[in-house]
């Protein structure tokens, strides 16, 4: 399975769905990367709530968008700052890559890189663009977990890197 061809079943502007052998999964089309951004504002960490058609729901993320979507061979650090911005009114002084992750590797070959945004100034009101009409989230990171439940409880869904969040509570919560 390892060296099998890899076949395009279907392409669509942004996804692929592929065939290895007898495994399928999707991807990103036209070499179409993702910037996920940790930003953390004076003791607070910035979060996006917006519709997701996939899931029919809002889902509570960090912020995050696409690399090379409109502009080939774009820098990762300019468009994770311009989808900041766009997405949360704030602007990073700094960006720095923390590595490449995958989100979930045993269907999607998309992986994404996180940045981690520094120094940030609030120039707007964020809310993205084109219609995404993104609630902004200014959360208390020692109220994170308390304010992920609530909205969980809200019927909102949550993005699996929010675990990045909660890692250290959960594995706490394990031990007694």
């Amino acid at each position: 399975m390892k060296d099998d061809p890899i076949e395009i079943m279907w392409r669509g502007r942004y996804i692929e769905a592929r065939r290895s052998g007898t495994w399928e999964f999707v991807g990103r089309a036209r070499g179409i990367g993702a910037a996920v951004i940790l930003a953390v504002d004076d003791g607070h960490v910035l979060l996006v709530e917006q519709y997701r058609t996939a899931l029919g729901a809002n889902c509570l993320e960090l912020p995050a968008g696409l690399v090379g979507d409109e502009q080939a061979g774009e820098a990762i650090e300019i468009a994770a700052a311009r989808e900041l911005e766009e997405e949360t009114g704030y602007r990073a002084a700094r960006i720095e890559n923390a590595g490449n992750f995958a989100s979930s590797p045993g269907m999607v070959s998309e992986t994404f890189t996180l940045m981690v945004a520094h120094d940030l100034v609030k120039t707007g009101e964020g809310g993205g663009v084109d219609g995404e009409n993104i609630t902004v989230h200014r959360v208390p990171l020692a109220g994170i977990a308390d304010f992920i439940a609530a909205r969980r409880r809200d019927g909102l869904m949550m993005d699996a890197k929010l675990l990045l969040l909660l890692g250290a509570g959960l594995i706490g919560s394990t031990s007694a």
